[in-house]
């Protein structure tokens, strides 16, 4: 992936936007656990970072996918936490891809056009109670009454899920089992019957709402529906593979700027008459890790290269989702351990990124989703 004089002007373009529009206000977000996003997302959107490869008819940008990689690094490597990230990740390419591939005009107009243009927040809910990464096992239904949808069902873990104004919902439109039988549904959350059942209080990501939803006898047209009825599982695997990327590209690049920032403070903090930084192990140790960190930013740069070009990445956006989770987990142990009792202190930046990345391996699909996937791939596994 190459980048061109414009892709660093755009990136100059989200960092200042995140310096002045967000880490003022990290702290306090965290604290009251939840963030603005009715206020935020029009000035994301003001600045072109929503639907950066969306018609512009619906509110997009045009343009392709490496602003899309430029955009989610700067997320990751300039945003003082992981919250507020993932929730405008959500936002831009995990609740909204298949509305753009797949939904009818009229869909678009209706709801992507106004998520686009930050006037409404949307979410995905995919997971439940009984099923997370095992999207086959979903139980909540929606059965056709004449023109409409009748819904019931919960769902679980639904970043922006207090905010939303609507949902791409994923659930069963007939009795086939297993992967058969799903539809993607837009649900708008003033719906009668739908409601927020409970907030969910997490060890991080603590800016970033999350919630239980709860579909009671919730009616909405069938014109509601994403693509063909019955072919919403096959949508949402798509769907997976851009939020997978993106959470590669954002992860990468934090764990980079935390490897640097450790870098920052073992050069400054004195143990024994000399900085930390002089300790050969340390060094070692660090420049280990950031050469594991940046072969995989590498890695992440090509496979945003082969999306740009329609490519099935898959496997790609499967093994750097699996390598990301690990090695986040990896650099944030390290830099605790580096700050020492610092790093420790709920007041200092290493405690909250321990807190945060350890969803890295969770969301979007676990370790072991990704390498049953992996495995599949390979021909492994297989009678």
């Amino acid at each position: 992936m190459e980048f061109t004089a414009e892709h660093e002007q755009f990136r100059k373009v989200v960092r200042s936007f995140i310096e002045t529009e967000i880490n003022p206000y990290v702290d306090q977000w965290e604290e009251d656990r939840i963030f603005p996003a009715h206020e935020l997302f029009p000035k994301l959107a003001a600045i072109g970072a929503f639907g950066l490869e969306y018609d512009e008819e619906y509110g997009g940008q045009g343009a392709d996918h490496s602003y899309t990689l430029v955009f989610a690094e700067e997320l990751g490597y300039t945003t003082h936490c992981a919250g507020v990230p993932m929730a405008i990740a959500v936002q831009a390419n995990m609740a909204t891809p298949s509305l753009h591939r797949f939904g009818s005009h009229d869909l678009k107009m209706k709801y992507l056009k106004p998520a686009m243009e930050g006037e409404m927040v949307c979410s995905v809910a995919i997971s439940e109670p009984d099923a997370g990464s095992d999207v086959a096992g979903i139980r909540t239904r929606a059965v056709r009454d004449g023109d409409d949808w009748v819904i019931n069902g919960r769902k679980m873990w639904i970043t922006n899920g207090t905010q939303a104004d609507w949902i791409c919902l994923l659930a069963r439109t007939s009795d086939e089992g297993g992967f058969q039988g799903m539809s993607q549904i837009i649900v708008p959350t003033d719906t009668p019957g739908f409601s927020v059942g409970r907030k969910i209080e997490k060890m991080g990501n603590h800016s970033s709402d999350t919630a239980e939803l709860v579909f009671e006898d919730v009616r909405v047209p069938v014109t509601n529906t994403i693509g063909e009825i019955g072919t919403g599982f096959q949508q949402q695997m798509m769907q997976f593979q851009d939020e997978r990327l993106v959470g590669s590209y954002m992860a990468a690049m934090g764990a980079r700027r935390a490897l640097e920032r450790t870098i920052e403070y073992l050069r400054m903090r004195e143990a024994f008459g000399k900085p930390l930084l002089a300790n050969q192990y340390l060094q070692y140790n660090l420049a280990e890790l950031i050469a594991e960190v940046d072969m995989l930013i590498v890695y992440n740069r090509e496979a945003a290269r082969r999306f740009a070009n329609g490519e099935n990445v898959t496997r790609e956006a499967t093994i750097a989702k699996l390598k990301v989770g690990k090695l986040a987990r990896q650099v944030a142990d390290a830099v605790v351990q580096y700050h020492g009792g610092m790093g420790y202190a709920e007041e200092n930046w290493p405690a909250r990124y321990l807190r945060d990345v350890r969803l890295i391996a969770i969301g979007g699909g676990a370790d072991e989703v990704m390498l049953r996937i992996l495995s599949l791939l390979e021909g492994m596994g297989k009678k």
